[in-house]
């Protein structure tokens, strides 16, 4: 059974596609990516549990990337990793 949250994700890059939203398109289909490409590495369809893992990782990576965006004093880097 496809996972919901999934589900949603594909809802929301057709929403963003529909309305021209550029950059939360481009976040919306690399979070979808890192799902597909985990479910690819594993053979199995995630449930909502896995893919919330998935969406975790990749928000403590930016969160890391920000801090040291910041102390290389980079705030151009530091601003787009947050708007994504």
């Amino acid at each position: 059974m496809p996972s919901p949250l999934k589900n949603r994700l594909t809802e929301d890059v057709k929403t963003a596609m529909k309305a021209g939203e550029k950059s939360r398109l481009g976040t919306l289909r690399f979070m979808l990516a890192a799902v597909k490409q985990q479910e690819i590495d594993t053979r199995l369809e995630l449930d909502d549990t896995a893919v919330t893992a998935i969406l975790t990782k990749l928000a403590n990576q930016r969160r890391e990337s920000i801090s040291q965006f910041e102390a290389a004093q980079r705030e151009d880097l530091a601003a787009k990793e947050r708007e994504e």
